[in-house]
């Protein structure tokens, strides 16, 4: 796995076991109630939600628990006041690692993330220590098919208004403007294309490859982060081997 790919994070959340995916969909659940109590409960006329619904599909989370968080979100949380959180460090190799979380209680996730941080090998650092490392840009992935014609998709994608775009072998990664973002999925998905996944990512602008020792506290410290309750996303800048 590597910090500027989440293609296989994706195909793995649908692989996940049932215990795993309640974690996911708790997470998505979570901000999904953000989101709402920012711009409110209807998707067309919040562009952030209509985000974290796609999100949420790419996750294989169900229509009607995705409905339900964002009726519990509209009606039933005004007690709750969830706070976004950035935490920076490193990891083993000097890894270069950004953890953002949602979390009703500050000290509880602040002390959590430290403790994993120690624990793995890894030093959390001051605000902005590795934030310049990485830049943030909207990412879209569309599946590709035995019928896509390369250069047809690379047209219709600057022509929605998209900045870039990468070809794989299974998927195109279509690299937008965070701002515009909702503005070209919107497009695309007018012109056909199935969106398996759209969101903001962070993309290191370098990337490291850490020792063979550390290799395994590396990728043990970003599952540990990752299994924690209060993070929502874990960049890195390690180019890992695929388990």
């Amino acid at each position: 796995m590597s910090g500027h790919s989440k293609w296989n994070n994706i195909k793995n959340k649908k692989e996940k076991t049932d215990s795993q995916k309640a974690k996911v969909f708790t997470k998505l659940g979570r901000e999904i109630a953000i989101v709402v109590k920012e711009g409110g409960s209807n998707p067309e006329n919040n562009s952030k939600l209509r985000d974290v619904i796609a999100k949420a599909k790419a996750a294989n989370m169900p229509n009607d628990n995705i409905q339900r968080s964002i009726k519990k979100a509209a009606g039933e949380l005004s007690n709750v006041n969830y706070e976004e959180n950035i935490y920076e460090g490193y990891g083993p190799g000097g890894v270069a690692v950004i953890v953002e979380t949602l979390t009703d209680n500050k000290n509880r996730t602040a002390g959590e993330m430290r403790y994993i941080f120690d624990r793995n090998g890894g030093s959390i650092g001051a605000s902005g220590c590795v934030s310049w490392m990485f830049d943030r840009v909207g990412t879209i992935y569309i599946n590709k098919t035995e019928q896509s014609d390369d250069d047809a998709v690379m047209m219709d994608v600057l022509e929605a208004g998209a900045e870039d775009m990468q070809i794989e072998d299974d998927f195109y990664k279509v690299i937008t403007d965070p701002t515009n973002l909702t503005a070209v999925r919107d497009e695309l998905e007018k012109n056909g294309y199935a969106i398996e996944m759209a969101e903001i990512d962070r993309i290191p602008q370098n990337t490291v490859t850490p020792l063979d020792e550390d290799v395994a506290t590396v990728i043990k410290l970003i599952d540990a982060l990752e299994d924690n309750d209060d993070v929502q996303d874990v960049y890195h800048n390690a180019i890992l081997e695929e388990e």
